[in-house]
């Protein structure tokens, strides 16, 4: 189906962007719902069950124990950022794509949480810019081709560097810094030199590919190891995001770089 649905928005661009802008205006009618954890959620079903990466939920929601702030790096409609709110802990936010915007506020403000939160609506970078990005909803990326969204599904948004979003808001604080930004990890780091050195280091859980999702005619994430070895630069130490937490050292790295093996985890932890 899956499939299916992409060969018609490849071939029917007008016709598929018409259907998303319809879906959009339906879904924001409909009401919030009571989750598991005492929030009102709106946007995704399975996030406001319970359902959705139950894993990586229980792991972000013990992380967030020890911390004092959340930054969320593509934050879609605002889960992981109301699981930190609904444990007293404030939130950065960053998503640059419309829709997830309006329910990453509604998801806020329906839990009295405004005043507790901090939104910027861009992408990041190594730079400050205004670049394309693929996609939207739940997948959405600024690299061209990645997970083979259809090249007619583009538009552009404002990009800016993460430490020049936080420059003095990590001072003294242990931050959790969640980052999912769909092939764009690399130039993302790129552009948060000083926050990799803060005092304390951050924590990091971000989404890294290694095989998947690539663009057509790439087999390997060309900045997978130049991603991890910016973190080994800076005195981090990598685990895979799971229940496992394995060590992820530059042989498996080499490994799976050359395909001859796969790493166990698309997930890593960064501490």
């Amino acid at each position: 189906m899956k499939k299916f649905i992409l060969s018609l928005v490849e071939q029917f661009p007008k016709l598929a962007q018409f259907y998303r802008n319809s879906r959009d205006q339906l879904d924001r009618n409909q009401p919030a719902k009571d989750t598991p954890w005492g929030f009102k959620f709106a946007g995704h079903e399975e996030m406001a069950i319970g359902t959705f990466e139950p894993n990586e939920t229980g792991l972000v929601r013990n992380l967030l124990q020890d911390v004092d702030i959340l930054v969320n790096i593509g934050a879609n409609v605002g889960y992981y950022c109301c699981h930190a709110l609904s444990l007293g802990k404030p939130v950065i936010a960053v998503e640059p794509i419309t829709r997830n915007l309006h329910y990453l506020m509604r998801n806020i403000v329906e839990n009295g949480w405004a005043k507790q939160v901090e939104i910027f609506p861009v992408a990041l970078g190594s730079q400050s810019d205004i670049l394309k990005i693929w996609g939207g909803g739940t997948g959405a990326s600024l690299i061209k081709g990645w997970a083979s969204i259809p090249e007619s599904y583009v538009t552009q948004v404002p990009v800016m560097t993460l430490d020049r979003i936080l420059c003095t808001s990590l001072q003294g604080k242990q931050a959790l810094i969640l980052a999912d930004v769909e092939g764009a990890e690399y130039a993302m780091l790129q552009g948060a030199l000083t926050t990799l050195q803060n005092k304390p280091k951050p924590i990091w859980m971000i989404e890294i590919g290694s095989t998947s999702h690539q663009p057509k005619g790439i087999k390997v994430n060309p900045h997978l190891i130049p991603t991890f070895e910016l973190f080994f630069k800076y005195g981090y130490t990598a685990k895979t995001a799971d229940l496992e937490q394995m060590v992820v050292d530059m042989q498996m790295l080499r490994r799976a770089a050359k395909g001859e093996s796969k790493l166990p985890s698309h997930n890593f932890l960064f501490q």
